[in-house]
């Protein structure tokens, strides 16, 4: 038996509800990409507010980052028998708490501490939530299903990121996380009354789970993700710096630069969707070849907005490969689906504290802000690398 065959849903999946359940979806992936991506761009906003500097406050990102990492096989494996439906109601919830108390920080002590809780459920709902949709179409639109999905979090960086620069611009970067966590109890509302109930399988148990781990395909795909996003994350995290301190633009113009990289993602992401189930892995590659350009190209056009618009947009577009990865962990995976679907969100969030970390030691050295892009392009090139590894091991595999 081709240990490979990808997991098909029942064929009465189908169902009227589909729409709304992924809306419901979406709305938690709305909310969790604008506490990911606002955070970056509010850095230069409450550094000086909690009296550190713009590269020590970037490691309240590494923290929630951290939080992802060790959170999604936690919980993951905690609750491999409980119904998707109250597992998605909880991590929203849990979600919702840990940025109400990020909005309540007094000092950078407690902002980092908040921002690991605020991170532990990020995985673990992306996770359960794509399985789910998964599960509600044919086989030959699970991808697209997953990307609808995510839509929410690449419409986050147009609308959500953007409000919530704004709102912290004006009436102080706390409202930022107020914003997400309305955005939090509303998702776990809208599941607990659209989604339908899925009770684990029969035999489904933390042990089954823990199985991911020692498949090696399974680690081989996490790590084009761990490698490769850091190079979107090591430029994102430093983009509103870099757009007040070396392309000199005002800081009026930030939201707009945020929503065009919103823009490109929400692109990327329908076209990921699409190109998966036909091509899942090509995909992949073509996505991770162009990051490597437009981010090597970045110091470059940095100093402009003329130039440094349009290579945003290209770079929203490469930061949509999360899709097909996840559509083939869930081909390779096996039984253990929901512990592979959530690391995958630990392996793009241990991207996210990967990237700033390299560009942050490359900007603390002198190098200025714009140097993020040399660091990401040489990420993006390791994760194409690992890319590679995984295509010939296909191949040796049959």
């Amino acid at each position: 038996m081709n240990q490979f065959r990808p997991i098909s849903p029942p064929e009465d999946a189908q169902t009227p509800r589909v729409a709304p359940v992924l809306a419901a979806l979406a709305l938690g992936g709305f909310a969790i990409g604008t506490t990911e991506f606002a955070t970056m761009s509010l850095l230069p906003f409450f550094a000086p507010d909690l009296g550190v500097t713009e590269a020590r406050a970037s490691h309240a990102i590494s923290a929630y980052a951290l939080g992802v990492v060790v959170g999604a096989p936690l919980l993951a494996v905690l609750g491999a028998r409980m119904d998707r439906r109250r597992l998605l109601v909880g991590l929203m919830l849990l979600f919702a708490g840990g940025n109400l108390l990020s909005a309540m920080a007094s000092d950078f002590g407690q902002m980092l501490a908040f921002r690991f809780l605020a991170g532990v459920p990020h995985g673990a709902y992306f996770g359960v939530a794509a399985l789910m949709a998964a599960s509600m179409v044919p086989l030959a639109k699970r991808a697209q299903a997953m990307a609808r999905v995510m839509l929410g979090l690449t419409v986050a960086t147009i609308i959500g990121v953007p409000l919530a620069n704004i709102i912290g611009q004006q009436f102080g970067w706390r409202w930022g996380f107020g914003l997400v966590t309305a955005c939090a109890l509303a998702t776990a509302a809208l599941i607990a009354w659209l989604a339908p109930s899925q009770p684990a399988k029969a035999g489904q148990s933390p042990l089954t789970e823990l199985g991911a781990l020692a498949n090696g395909q399974v680690w081989l795909t996490l790590s084009i993700g761990a490698i490769g996003f850091g190079g979107l994350f090591a430029v994102y995290t430093y983009l509103a710096s870099t757009l007040l301190d070396v392309t000199m633009a005002p800081a009026a113009a930030i939201p707009a630069v945020l929503a065009l990289f919103g823009l490109g993602m929400t692109l990327g992401t329908l076209v990921a969707g699409w190109g998966a189930d036909r091509a899942l892995m090509p995909t992949v590659g073509i996505m991770l070849a162009l990051a490597a350009v437009v981010l090597a190209l970045f110091p470059f056009a940095a100093h402009s907005l003329w130039t440094l618009c349009p290579l945003v947009f290209l770079l929203g577009i490469t930061g949509s490969f999360g899709v097909p990865l996840q559509a083939r962990l869930m081909d390779v995976a096996g039984k253990a689906q929901t512990l592979a679907a959530s690391l995958h969100h630990s392996a793009f969030n241990f991207a996210n504290a990967l990237g700033p970390w390299l560009a942050g030691m490359a900007v603390a050295a002198g190098y200025g802000f714009e140097s993020s892009g040399f660091v990401g392009a040489g990420l993006a090139l390791g994760g194409l690398l690992m890319w590679g590894i995984a295509m010939l091991s296909d191949r040796r595999r049959g």
